[in-house]
């Protein structure tokens, strides 16, 4: 079984423990290390060609209009050919109540028959949202698993949470 970690993961001035932080690793990409790390399985962080503000009020409504146009976010084109992958551990923040568009870009390209889904996502209260919904109507033939959901302020201590995740991997 071949497995990889993918993941949408935004720098910057975030939210951490109720107040405005500038972070050069975003919550996200935190938390896809430790998975890649705890399985040794190689990550990809998906780029978007236009980056995101740093600046938090900007990305956020830049978010909302791409989330509003249903836009397609291009992004740099990954090293790893998924036709050869059979599992995915797919991270990403929880942004208005889903995955960020550019999770739907590169859903949308893919084929994901017979794949197996891991979702993983960082949030500040919100959860998953309807995500886990959105993944189901979007990857047809998927199977999708259990997701972790970790507060983005709480990535940095979440080793015991992704390694109790993991153990349903590893079964």
């Amino acid at each position: 079984m071949t497995a990889v970690v993918v993941l949408f993961s935004r720098a910057g001035e975030n939210y951490i423990d109720g107040k405005r932080q500038m972070v050069s690793v975003g919550n996200t990409a935190i938390l896809g290390e430790k998975i890649s790390q705890q399985l040794t399985i190689p990550m990809y962080e998906l780029l978007p060609l236009t980056p995101y503000s740093d600046n938090y009020d900007e990305a956020v409504q830049k978010a909302e209009e791409e989330k509003k146009t249903s836009a397609q976010v291009a992004y740099e084109k990954l090293s790893v050919d998924l036709e050869q992958v059979d599992t995915i551990f797919l991270g990403y923040p929880n942004w208005w109540g889903t995955y960020p568009r550019i999770i739907a870009t590169f859903l949308a390209e893919h084929n994901w028959q017979n794949k197996t889904i891991y979702p993983f996502i960082t949030h500040e209260g919100s959860a998953f949202g309807s995500s886990i919904q959105d993944l189901q109507a979007a990857c047809a033939g998927a199977e999708i698993k259990t997701g972790l959901a970790v507060r983005g302020s709480k990535t940095s201590r979440a080793d015991t949470a992704v390694k109790n995740w993991l153990l349903s991997y590893s079964k």
